[in-house]
């Protein structure tokens, strides 16, 4: 099957185009961030502080999971986090909420930048291929909005509930800046969405034949410490945790594996 003709484009005509990729995906962002203005109470107050309470969801959800199998655990039960967010700069408070809007404003406006980025490459896909851009969208959008939503609903609280809890002395009170706490959880909502692309990441690679199922078999060990390692990173540094982030990790690719078996056998039998 032939790619549709297309004017040849130089070095510099890409860097033209994803120039203008940027540009207008920042105009999206802030778009979006300024629609984001007009929920700022509930973007802060729900959604920011809502894990630094015990009866957050998730620690209500962890606590009935270690009551059903009857272990009378404090860690996954907390009552109370003993600790304070406080702002320690002039312009903390005003420079977290630009930022908060931003990075509101980059995971809802994600849809519209992976159509960019589809308008971007597609001129090199083939034409059958071309008109798969609303399912690759769907698609990869879910799967973002899905990492996104791990993040805020189980690392995010891990960490806090961790942290809030673990003393190294009694004498030592918790004074978490509202810059560190923000940091945590952008991080946690971002790399945990970009993570849940894997499986578009691996069909990609294996269209371009820099991936092949052979070799993630192959390395599927060297894959699963890697996976660990990037769990403990992202996660506190007890062992549940790290065992509740790696699992969907692994799933993940496993799901890489099977797409990009798909995408070879596809291949073989269009010759």
């Amino acid at each position: 099957m032939a790619r549709k003709k297309h004017t040849e484009m130089s070095f510099l005509d890409h860097l033209e185009e994803l120039r203008w990729l940027l540009i207008r995906s920042t105009i999206a962002i802030i778009i979006v961030a300024g629609a984001c203005y007009f929920i700022d109470d509930y973007i802060f107050n729900t959604i920011i502080f809502g894990p630094k309470d015990p009866n957050f969801i998730t620690y209500r959800f962890f606590c009935g999971v270690t009551h059903f199998f009857g272990v009378d655990d404090t860690y996954a039960c907390a009552t109370e986090f003993k600790f304070i967010i406080q702002n320690t700069e002039v312009g903390g408070q005003f420079s977290i909420y630009l930022w908060m809007l931003v990075t509101a404003g980059f995971i809802l406006g994600f849809p519209y930048i992976l159509w960019e980025f589809w308008r971007f490459i597609s001129p090199a896909l083939y034409e059958k291929e071309r008109k798969k851009a609303a399912l690759f969208i769907i698609v990869s959008s879910i799967l973002f909005f899905i990492g996104v939503l791990f993040g805020y609903f189980v690392v995010v609280p891990l960490s806090i509930n961790f942290f809030a809890t673990f003393q190294a002395s009694s004498d030592i009170v918790n004074q978490f800046t509202i810059d560190s706490y923000i940091s945590m959880i952008k991080t946690s909502l971002i790399a945990s969405g970009l993570v849940f692309e894997m499986p578009i990441i691996i069909y990609f690679l294996t269209k371009l034949g820099l991936v092949t199922p052979v070799f993630l078999r192959k390395y599927r060990r060297a894959a699963i410490v890697i996976i660990l390692i990037l769990a403990a990173i992202v996660t506190p540094p007890d062992i549940p945790s790290q065992i509740i982030v790696s699992i969907p990790m692994l799933i993940l690719y496993e799901a890489s594996i099977i797409i990009s078996a798909l995408v070879v056998k596809k291949q073989e039998q269009n010759g």
